[in-house]
């Protein structure tokens, strides 16, 4: 039951539903976030037109995946930090001053600013566009379509799976504490909460060690089985490719026009 509650929690990125993005083989995402992504990168960060064609062409993946405006926005305060040191580029970087509002701030830190967070800003919504029409299972399955190494994709997977597991042991350890009065208000608690993470460890690793013998008890011979097909089409191919293409002609577009 742990194992299914865990396979369940990391879905809580995903929205699911039965639009055309939803249905596109996870390994042709993958791709086309990829691409896309790079060629933002690329674009010169002057021409201030690319970004928001960029940003209409998320919002068309987004409006085809019947993605909400509210879920996209209240995700992308992730990137809060990076926004923040991209308000103090202005006034800590060198360079040639400008005045804004009254203030002296360097022009290459204006810039950079700009750069990173317009940038970024389509990086996080790409991302968040992909993990919300794509399961993590099926993510994964997508990785090892494209040749990714087992080994890497096999860890990611039972990362994935057993996450929440040792979160919720986590949850246990902290109640039963809680239950014998213990209250981490100062120093003298940081010996019992090294007791816990090294206990914690120990049940985790015991745990593997179970799980592992029982994958070769059924005949685990270092590759899972695979029990969802995830192969694709050409013409999957090609409407993935819809948005890089895009994406390419707004980018040779930029570095082309005067």
């Amino acid at each position: 039951m742990g194992a299914g509650h865990a396979a369940g929690a990391a879905h809580r990125l995903y929205v699911p539903g039965a639009s055309p993005v939803h249905r596109l083989p996870p390994q042709c995402k993958l791709v086309a976030v990829l691409a896309f992504v790079l060629l933002v990168v690329a674009t010169p960060r002057e021409r201030f037109w690319a970004f928001g064609v960029y940003a209409l062409l998320l919002a068309a993946v987004a409006a085809t995946a019947r993605i909400p405006f509210g879920t996209v926005a209240r995700r992308v305060v992730i990137e809060v930090p990076f926004v923040a040191f991209a308000f103090l580029m202005p006034f800590v970087a060198s360079g040639e001053k400008v005045t804004v509002l009254g203030l002296e701030l360097s022009e290459n830190g204006l810039w950079g600013a700009w750069n990173i967070l317009a940038k970024g800003t389509l990086g996080v919504v790409t991302s968040i566009l992909l993990a919300a029409t794509t399961e993590p299972r099926l993510l994964l399955l997508g990785i090892d379509r494209l040749r990714m190494p087992q080994l890497l994709t096999q860890i990611a997977t039972f990362m994935l799976r057993y996450g929440d597991v040792v979160a919720a042991e986590l949850g246990r350890m902290k109640v039963a504490r809680a239950s014998r009065g213990f209250e981490g208000r100062d120093l003298r608690a940081t010996r019992v909460l090294a007791k816990s993470i090294g206990a914690l460890f120990l049940r985790s690793y015991e745990r593997g060690e179970r799980v592992h013998l029982a994958m070769l008890s059924r005949g685990y011979d270092g590759r899972m089985p695979v029990v969802h097909d995830v192969s694709a089409t050409a013409a999957q191919w090609t409407a993935a490719a819809a948005l890089p293409l895009a994406a390419a002609f707004v980018t040779l577009a930029a570095w082309t026009m005067p």
